[in-house]
């Protein structure tokens, strides 16, 4: 599948540059030179790179959920939840952690996250933020990130095709994939 144009109202994503962006981040936090003990991504759109900077960082993966973008298909805005529990293998969240997700937009995620931790996990002791893209609307700035978008466009990432998949349509959709 082809992907559209981008403008400046709309950023549209593959896969591999989804990917290739991921990996291009991770490269400009391990050349800043800052050691990390911890990944914490926040769940929904910071899953894949943060699975992707513990893999490539050899660090534990830590996970908080997060969600405020739940209407309209993903598309609105709505009020931030952030989840009671942080998700690890063991242990608790400590040390210096890299809170990783795809995007910063208005800030309010990141800003409260980053508030959250500092609050109620005394054994951290240093946080710092990496996104792929930084929106100029965004109320804080991460410490690393790879884009930078000055005209706030709405980012159409790769994954967002499943948004609008349910189960009794999997079968019809695999077969179309088999056509290209």
């Amino acid at each position: 599948m082809n992907t559209p144009a981008s403008t400046d109202k709309d950023l549209w994503v593959s896969w591999d540059a989804y990917h290739r962006s991921i990996e291009q981040l991770a490269l400009k936090v391990h050349e800043s030179g800052w050691k990390f003990d911890q990944v914490l991504c926040l769940a929904r759109g910071g899953l894949r790179p943060g699975d992707i900077f513990s893999r490539i960082f050899d660090v534990p993966l830590a996970i908080l959920s997060t969600s405020s973008y739940r209407e309209d298909a993903g598309t609105v805005q709505g009020s931030l939840d952030i989840g009671k529990y942080i998700s690890m293998t063991k242990g608790t969240l400590q040390g210096r952690v890299l809170v990783v997700d795809d995007l910063v937009d208005s800030g309010v995620t990141l800003e409260r996250v980053l508030h959250h931790l500092r609050q109620n996990f005394p054994a951290v002791t240093d946080v710092k933020s990496a996104v792929i893209w930084y929106k100029a609307c965004s109320s804080v700035a991460p410490d690393y990130h790879l884009d930078y978008l000055a005209t706030n466009p709405w980012i159409h990432q790769p994954f967002e095709e499943y948004d609008s998949i349910r189960p009794h349509q999997l079968n019809a959709w695999l077969k179309k994939g088999e056509s290209v």
